[in-house]
């Protein structure tokens, strides 16, 4: 290409004549849907001020390697249903004989669109590469959003839900690498023993003496334990399992959305509502619709 990486807008293939690509520009995020028109050897690159998150969903190879910079190079050949993650800034590049015909899709993510400010921050996180990762609710994500783009030309209410969605869903992956700091915190076993009791009471009020007393600790010498040991005070925690829960149900059951607010402990549909959109961006019922 002849822009810059720092400007480059799209993964570059060389020979650009192996395959057809279809670009969707949606204000802050592009989608780019690949299809090798031949079974020939190809490479590529990509380095930009985007992020980066590829979906393979029909990837094969006999021979090749990728890498993404700040990890190790990977030489594995079946790349079907996994995903990449590319930070803006890291360079990405690899090439490949595939044994099938590669289709692939890749989502140009600008760090500060306007979905993903406010108090999701999302322009001001550090993220860290991944490869050749699997996630279930991410590749869901992707595959609606893949959807509404290529049957919608312009940004549709649905598929704005649906990218500020998936960039929850990326922040989580990246807090999911990060582990807790421990100095000054909980022990390990303080920490599974709180950490299971909160699991067992999602559906109740659970009193910060309560949790305190657990490990012997007062209140106050606990919160701040806790703290330092998982990054969130105690109730906070304590709801965002619960939201956490909340999405398995609503994705792997038939409840009502009413059902599964009330199985959780909240007295009223609408601050179960209200503290499902705080954390996720999204009405319970749209996360519903965004996972089919």
């Amino acid at each position: 290409m002849s822009k810059s990486h720092s400007e480059q807008q799209y993964v570059d293939f060389h020979p650009p004549e192996t395959i057809e690509r279809r670009l969707i520009d949606w204000r802050g995020l592009r989608s780019d849907v690949v299809i090798a028109r031949f079974k020939s050897s190809f490479d590529y690159q990509f380095r930009s001020n985007h992020h980066l998150l590829i979906v393979a969903e029909h990837s094969e190879r006999d021979d090749g390697e990728t890498s993404v910079e700040g990890l190790p190079t990977s030489t594995l050949r079946s790349l079907s249903g996994r995903l990449t993650f590319v930070p803006a800034g890291h360079a990405f590049r690899g090439w490949q004989q595939p044994s099938v015909l590669t289709r692939v899709t890749y989502f140009y993510i600008d760090p500060n669109m306007p979905l993903l400010q406010g108090d999701l921050r999302f322009g001001e996180i550090d993220f860290r590469p991944r490869l050749f990762f699997q996630d279930a609710e991410l590749w869901q994500l992707a595959a609606k959003l893949k959807d509404e783009a290529l049957t919608s030309a312009q940004p549709t209410q649905y598929g704005e839900a649906l990218v500020v969605m998936l960039g929850h869903g990326l922040i989580r992956l990246e807090e999911n690498l990060r582990p807790a700091p421990t100095r000054g915190g909980l022990s390990g076993w303080q920490q599974k023993r709180v950490a299971g009791f909160i699991e067992e009471h999602l559906a109740e009020e659970v009193r910060l003496a309560t949790l305190a007393g657990l490990v012997d600790l007062s209140p106050y010498h606990f919160a701040r334990a806790f703290k330092q040991s998982f990054g969130l005070p105690p109730h906070r925690y304590h709801v965002m399992r619960r939201i956490e829960q909340a999405k398995m149900m609503l994705a792997e059951d038939e409840s009502s959305v009413t059902a599964v607010a009330m199985s959780l402990g909240f007295a009223e549909t609408s601050s179960f509502s209200a503290a499902f959109r705080k954390i996720t961006g999204v009405s319970p019922r749209d996360f519903r619709r965004g996972l089919g």
